[in-house]
């Protein structure tokens, strides 16, 4: 099949984009350029088409409907409504990538693909309307439309999160030095980094189970989530370090150690999707535990050079 990838030199992409090659797809990537694509045999064989995928630029419209590929990939969802209408009508399945933050704050664990609560983020806010509406005109004009729904997204190729909630080195070489960390007593909310490997496989499931994968919403995810205490708890078995944390009252936190939301959230908020819908309808499994990611993410720091 002819396969479009948007973003498909990115972190999930890196993975995604020689899965496809060695299927046997016909694959083209959309990329601004800013990141080079792998030095694997399979990226040989990829047409690489240059362009700015933005809500505010057409410069990349044009490209993208002239391929006329059957299977288009948006990883990136700058604009999924002008994207829809630019491949409606040759594309027969269009793969989206969401969060499962978009739900909002989860009322239960494991979290299924359903409205929680309201989202903290404007951004995803708008991104899940238009997600939701994009499925409802899929379905009606009878185009396949799925979107993959990960958690944190960990594993080689990018700095996975911290204790902070932010992917700043620095702070990885504070755990590294065996620093303290502050967090939010009792430290029991879970935290589920999901390498980008497992997520990549996720897409290509629902590539080659079109049927199957028509009109869903996939959470995609580990086996299982960590606590705040193991997360640091694994941090210190990566790093061979004992690393000490002080447990302070919520509002403390959130006011005075992590103010941010986008940091505080991490450990204020649980994050443990449920993937019994993408086991059962596409026979998906995660290949990597979240221990296993963030070593896997850290051991690319080293050898980058980042630590």
């Amino acid at each position: 099949m002819k396969v479009l990838c948007i973003g498909g030199t990115g972190h999930i992409g890196r993975f995604l984009t020689p899965m496809l090659v060695r299927q046997g797809h016909d694959v083209a990537v959309m990329t601004r350029g800013k990141t080079l694509p792998g030095d694997t045999p399979e990226w040989g064989s990829v047409e690489m088409i240059r362009a700015t995928y933005a809500r505010n630029s057409r410069e990349w419209v044009q490209p993208v409907a002239s391929r006329r590929s059957e299977v288009v990939i948006d990883i990136l969802g700058a604009d999924v409504t002008t994207l829809y209408q630019s491949v409606k009508n040759d594309c027969r399945h269009l793969v989206c990538c969401g969060s499962v933050w978009m739900f909002g704050e989860p009322r239960t664990v494991p979290t299924p693909e359903e409205y929680q609560n309201p989202c903290v983020s404007e951004g995803y806010r708008l991104r899940y309307a238009e997600l939701r509406e994009i499925q409802a005109t899929a379905a009606q004009e009878g185009l396949a439309f799925t979107a993959i729904m990960p958690p944190n997204i960990c594993g080689p190729g990018k700095i996975p999160l911290e204790t902070k909630g932010g992917r700043d080195p620095e702070v990885h070489k504070s755990l590294m030095r065996g620093e303290e960390v502050v967090l939010p007593y009792p430290g029991g909310n879970l935290i589920g980094p999901c390498d980008a490997e497992d997520i990549a496989r996720a897409f290509v499931s629902a590539v080659n189970n079109r049927d199957r994968a028509s009109g869903e919403f996939f959470n995609v995810g580990s086996a299982y989530a960590l606590t705040a205490k193991q997360f640091v708890e694994t941090y210190a078995a990566i790093y061979g370090r004992e690393i000490p944390i002080r447990w302070v009252g919520y509002e403390e936190f959130v006011r005075n150690v992590v103010p941010s939301v986008g940091g505080h959230y991490h450990f204020t908020a649980n994050m443990c999707p449920s993937i019994a819908k993408i086991k059962k309808k596409l026979g998906y499994a995660p290949n990597y535990t979240p221990e296993e990611t963030l070593a896997r993410a850290v051991e690319w720091m080293r050898q980058s050079g980042l630590l």
